[in-house]
């Protein structure tokens, strides 16, 4: 299996996040692992699976600036992203991704006559809720910051009178497939206004950065940088539709429909393992 498979250590990170945020410059990988109640030795196995590079490392593409770092030096003009060749091969895992988009009468209808199933799934920022329907994902949220329920309700409340079946079973080699980098089929659900945003950011490739007035200006409503943000925290399959990518222009994180916490990592994590698969090899 691919260094993206399972087991995740997503927990582990969460909690250095918040160590890491209380404690401030100088905590030592000694006194991280330490405060964490684990081994040092343990602690140093579990970042290097989980991101690919060490501890040390890894908390640089943490501190509270690194969206703005990113920005300044990752940022991604959507326009010419793809005829630059970033689109696909840089996006996560060298993720292989196919969309379509249900109609707008039937996004009017609010899902009837779709049966959607459903399952839980362990993914690398923890446990995550999957739904699908016939064609492919249309739905994936995070469950540690926000809970199972809420999440779960989240979701169903998007297309309200669609059938939900649970089917973990069905939802399985789904998940692991997405999560593992291999290939992920996508059922975007939405208004047609919402479906462009999401699919312009499905062109910021994997390590890098967009903001909310760029993704404006690439489907052809410089104004509308406030809908368009909207639209990015309705994207219902977050991860996949990177809508994590988004900042806005002063380098703040903005908001993330699952969690900061969860963006914060996201961010961390692509960034690490896109300059570990960078650096030249001795």
């Amino acid at each position: 299996m691919n260094d993206a498979s399972p087991p995740y250590h997503y927990q582990v990170i969460a909690r250095a996040l918040k160590i890491i945020d209380a404690t401030g410059p100088g905590l030592t990988l000694d006194d991280l692992s330490g405060q964490m109640g684990i081994s040092t030795a343990h602690f140093q196995r579990t970042f290097t699976q989980w991101v690919g590079v060490s501890p040390k490392q890894y908390q640089q593409y943490l501190t509270l600036d690194h969206a703005r770092r990113l920005l300044a030096d990752r940022f991604t003009v959507l326009a010419t992203a793809q005829e630059a060749g970033l689109s696909g091969s840089g996006r996560l895992h060298d993720l292989f991704v196919k969309w379509e988009a249900m109609r707008p009468g039937d996004f009017a209808k609010g899902g009837a006559d779709l049966v959607i199933r459903w399952g839980y799934a362990p993914s690398p920022f923890g446990e995550a809720i999957v739904m699908a329907t016939d064609i492919g994902i249309c739905g994936l949220a995070f469950t540690e910051e926000m809970g199972r329920q809420p999440a779960f309700d989240d979701l169903c409340q998007r297309w309200p009178n669609a059938t939900f079946v649970q089917d973990s079973t069905a939802i399985a080699p789904m998940a692991e497939a997405a999560f593992g980098g291999t290939h992920a089929k996508l059922h975007l659900i939405g208004a047609p206004f919402q479906v462009k945003v999401w699919e312009a950011l499905l062109r910021v490739p994997s390590g890098h950065v967009t903001t909310y007035s760029e993704l404006a200006q690439c489907i052809g409503h410089d104004k509308a940088v406030r809908a368009v943000g909207t639209a990015v925290g309705r994207n219902p399959i977050s991860l996949l539709i990177p809508c994590h990518r988004a900042l806005r222009k002063s380098g703040a994180l903005g908001g993330y429909h699952w969690g900061l916490p969860v963006k914060r990592a996201m961010l961390a994590w692509e960034s690490a393992r896109n300059d570990a698969r960078n650096q030249p090899k001795v």
